[in-house]
């Protein structure tokens, strides 16, 4: 597995390229109002709650995968494909 994850030859050369050519920029001269930074910071908080939500949507799948146990079978219906299915306490329509 370490084998397939070999870095490339020139990887440290286009490192040392890119620090060069970063070090090179010059200023920006330009202006941040505030709504700019209230609209950064509402996208930030908007990632951390779609992330949240992600791992609170699998989190039992998550869980067991972490403890190594299938997840529980779900029974199937006793119905006939095409037939509606009985509610306990209820008779089917004649």
């Amino acid at each position: 597995m370490i084998g397939s994850m070999r870095v490339p030859r020139n990887c440290a050369l286009l490192l040392a390229v890119f620090c060069s050519l970063a070090g090179l920029a010059t200023e920006a001269q330009a202006y941040l109002d505030p709504s700019t930074g209230s609209m950064i910071l509402s996208a930030i908080v908007g990632i951390f709650a779609t992330i949240g939500l992600a791992v609170k949507t699998y989190w039992y799948k998550l869980k067991n995968l972490l403890k190594g146990k299938q997840p529980p079978v779900v029974p199937e219906s006793k119905t006939e494909p095409g037939q509606p299915a009985v509610l306990s306490g209820e008779r089917p329509a004649d």
